[in-house]
């Protein structure tokens, strides 16, 4: 069985930069997604990944800020929406 598609989302937000969220339910959970879900949460500026929550394969949950790695801890799907978006708005801010 393949993924499910949840969510897919493209926005252009008005500083004219992108904000995509893609999250898909898998069939099984996996070893380096135990919670079952696959996603991809970016926010694109000039091009460059500024921010960016995903758990690409064999790498588990983390996220990227302006360049550097962390880890990030999965409690669910509307919170990882949440917190993207939280950290989008702190970057807007001037804040991260």
């Amino acid at each position: 069985m393949k993924a499910i598609s949840l969510r897919h989302e493209k926005i252009i937000d008005e500083l004219g930069n992108v904000v995509e969220i893609r999250m898909w339910q898998l069939p099984v959970p996996s070893k380096d997604k135990p919670h079952g879900y696959k996603y991809s949460l970016v926010y694109i500026v000039a091009g460059d990944r500024v921010i960016g929550y995903d758990n690409a394969e064999g790498k588990g949950d983390h996220r990227h800020i302006e360049g550097k790695t962390k880890p990030y801890h999965f409690v669910s799907l509307r919170k990882l929406a949440n917190d993207f978006l939280r950290d989008v708005g702190k970057y807007k801010r001037g804040e991260l």
